[in-house]
């Protein structure tokens, strides 16, 4: 997206999720309309794409007043480097399903949908979103069935009628399949569009019946004969409200008007309240669409509720194109091999009409499925490691702070492999492979793990199983079962695990602790965290895949405070308060208490709520008669009596830098790497914080802990006496 450039790259065979589908892809179908408008704005300089996204824009200002305008530049920079992948909409074989799929096996030919449905060979699809094809549907018509889906809903939400009129504003490829559907359902179809050709092309592929030019529609006095719709849908894409307008003036009174395409939405007041207009809008392909539960997890929705899932639209689609009543072959206009498809893409950008269906094609690439794990050999002694997620915090963070350290990356990988090949190919001698490539890879001491939370403890243990040292960003689970896993993987392999709470580290908080607590007082902590809210669709705030911000950043506040206190807690309360719609893991405002056996006590109040203007993170200690204030990890106030003294910088340092340098240290034998609390503790804390929010009670932690089922003998964490700091 800096620059739009189009490029075909190698990438490592995605892996296979439980719910999810390995395609081996025949044909895939690119996109004028969306594509064509992605491409265009990736080639757009910075302040173009600043003011055809204002909303994007206040994002980026309210990140700059927050974390600085370098740190803000940095992450623009890199969400900009970052590749994105184009398509949505293919066909193929299936190579393997994963366990929880329903209806499919491999060897089916399917038609897949969604961001996940990608122009490449080999493609992971969830279940959901893949259909199967009849046997008299070739791939490369199978391939349409997403475009055709976007269709099929418009024409559900346009609730037509037999014998209705219907007009269809703007005929690429939607507008004509569009087209073709209505007419298979008995309307007469008025097709308008400003092109020429593409009217003569709507009317030789049977998509209309009566053919306009835009030119020929005076809104003042639209033409008798197509000035009593019934219905109207809007598949063009522009940024004008004309097609607003126009449809108003083909609807008879009463009528309908259906928004597909992405056009401009300043609707004109007097002539949809004269007649009355019933105004909608359609959501791509239908019921699921952008429904994480729906989508990734294959939760589907009872038929006898939801008739016309985006997966039965697919199916019915399909099921058309098989029986003739759908000619797409009609629509192609071009073939293109996947290898030459950039300059399909350049021709795209820059022509001024629409080539309607550019079929892109793929070899037979066989049952191409996962390399097998490379035979463990001799382990390097050196802190060489192998990253597994290539998003944009490991780039940011990750990667710069582990080099710095002196660590070395030798392979990468991610879920679908594009953002490990984009990583790869920025760092000389470092490969994308496959996650089981870089667990298994005899040429790294270490795993580093920056994928989604959900995943972090089956990798963390699948390491560890290997022989290799782990570093996990933080949450390192988010289940009891997890941690107990985890804890006996670590303990069995008597390796390094290494848990991304970087704030302990932070050389601010080493001054606030030697102030406040190096005399053996008792401390009271106050952390508040101003964290912002989350849309509701936030990954953080899936409770199978985020966690929910209490697992999944309040672990990072709770770690925080038990490393200034020196102990783990002994005991914790929660209140969690959810708002409407939320449940009590995804509440995204909470309150914990921790008591400490030597008497100390901490509150964190983590937010969502806050002014925007606030600093993120504040700490307040007080112990024997000092105080500490620490504020964003910016500036540290101290104060014994009535001295002060205020230390800091204006660079914002939340003890990434040291923390990775404590890890290569750890590696390399250092024995006073070592950490002094144990990091799952913390987590254990944490799962007990939503454990008594939830039932309303005070909750031990380090009983819990240490009586985790799966205790192997010899445990390298042992509890001292009560009182005692050094556990």
């Amino acid at each position: 997206m800096r620059d739009g450039q189009v490029e075909v790259l190698d990438v490592p065979v995605p892996s296979v999720s439980p719910e999810g589908v390995l395609v081996d892809v025949r044909a895939s179908v690119l996109s004028a309309g969306t594509e064509r408008t992605k491409v265009q704005a990736g080639r757009k300089n910075l302040v173009q794409k600043a003011r055809s996204r204002p909303d994007q824009v206040a994002v980026v200002l309210e990140k700059a007043k927050r974390d600085g305008i370098k740190a803000t530049v940095a992450a623009v920079r890199s969400r900009l480097d970052e590749p994105s992948v184009l398509g949505y909409s293919s066909a193929g074989v299936v190579l393997s399903v994963g366990p929880l799929v329903r209806d499919l096996a491999p060897g089916d030919r399917v038609a897949c949908g969604g961001g996940s449905a990608v122009h490449a060979e080999l493609e992971h699809v969830p279940g959901n979103l893949c259909v199967r094809l009849p046997a008299a549907v070739s791939f490369e018509h199978g391939a349409f069935a997403t475009v055709g889906a976007i269709a099929m809903h418009g024409v559900r939400q346009a609730d037509v009628r037999l014998g209705e009129r219907v007009a269809v504003i703007g005929l690429g490829l939607v507008g004509q399949i569009a087209g073709m559907l209505l007419r298979a359902a008995g309307c007469t179809v008025v097709g308008v569009d400003l092109d020429v050709g593409l009217l003569e092309r709507a009317r030789a592929a049977g998509a209309l019946d009566v053919a306009m030019t835009r030119e020929r529609l005076d809104i003042s006095s639209p033409a008798p004969d197509v000035g009593d719709c019934d219905a109207v849908i809007i598949a063009a894409a522009t940024p004008s409200d004309d097609p607003v307008r126009l449809a108003a003036a083909l609807c008879r009174d009463r009528g309908r008007v259906v928004v597909v395409g992405d056009v401009g939405l300043s609707v004109p007041r007097a002539p949809y309240y004269d007649k009355e207009i019933d105004l909608r809008l359609s959501r791509s392909y239908g019921p699921g669409r952008y429904d994480h539960v729906y989508e990734e997890r294959g939760i589907d929705y009872p038929i006898g509720y939801v008739r016309w899932t985006e997966r039965r639209n697919m199916q019915a689609f399909v099921e058309l194109v098989g029986t003739g009543r759908l000619d797409v072959g009609a629509l192609i206009t071009e073939r293109v091999p996947v290898s030459d498809v950039s300059d399909a893409y350049d021709r795209l950008a820059s022509s001024a009409t629409s080539p309607l269906g550019i079929v892109i094609e793929y070899p037979a690439t066989g049952a191409i499925l996962p390399a097998a794990p490379v035979t463990l050999g001799a382990r390097t002694p050196d802190a060489r490691f192998g990253l597994i997620g290539a998003g944009s915090f490991a780039s940011r963070i990750l990667l710069p702070g582990l080099a710095a350290a002196g660590l070395q990356l030798v392979c990468v990988a991610s879920a679908g492999g594009l953002s490990a090949t984009s990583v790869a190919e920025r760092f000389s001698g470092v490969r994308a492979a496959s996650v089981e490539s870089v667990i298994d890879d005899p040429a790294t001491s270490v795993i580093v793990i920056a994928t989604r939370h959900s995943s972090h403890a089956d990798l963390g243990i699948r390491a560890l199983g290997a022989g290799k040292a782990v570093y996990v960003e933080k949450p390192p689970c988010l289940t009891w079962d997890e941690l107990a896993d985890l804890r006996h993987a670590r303990d069995a392999s008597k390796q390094t695990l290494f848990v991304g709470f970087n704030r302990r580290h932070a050389p601010l908080v080493d001054e606030l602790r030697a102030h406040t607590t190096g005399d053996g007082h008792a401390a009271e902590i106050l952390i508040r965290v101003n964290a912002g809210r989350l849309t509701a669709d936030h990954w953080l705030n899936d409770p199978d895949e985020g966690g929910g911000r209490l697992l999944g950043e309040g672990c990072h506040f709770i770690d925080l405070a038990s490393w200034i206190v020196g102990a783990a807690p002994e005991r914790v309360s929660c209140v969690i308060r959810p708002r409407k719609g939320e449940t009590i893991q995804s509440a995204q405002r909470f309150s914990v208490t921790l008591e400490f056996a030597d008497g100390s006590m901490a509150t964190i109040l983590y937010t969502d709520g806050g002014a925007s203007g606030l600093p993120k993170e504040l700490v307040e200690v007080h112990a024997g008669g000092r105080s500490a204030i620490l504020d964003d990890f910016r500036t540290l106030e101290l104060r014994t009596g009535s001295k002060r003294r205020r230390l800091g910088s204006r660079v914002q340092d939340k003890g990434h830098r040291r923390q990775f340098v404590r890890l290569h240290q750890a590696l390399t034998g250092d024995p006073t790497a070592a950490d002094a609390l144990d990091p799952l503790v913390s987590m254990a804390a944490a799962l007990a914080a939503l454990d008594a929010a939830c039932e309303g009670s005070g909750q031990p932690v380090q009983s819990r802990y240490f009586g985790l089922a799966r205790d192997i003998p010899n445990h390298r964490d042992t509890l001292t006496e009560p009182g005692d700091r050094r556990s």
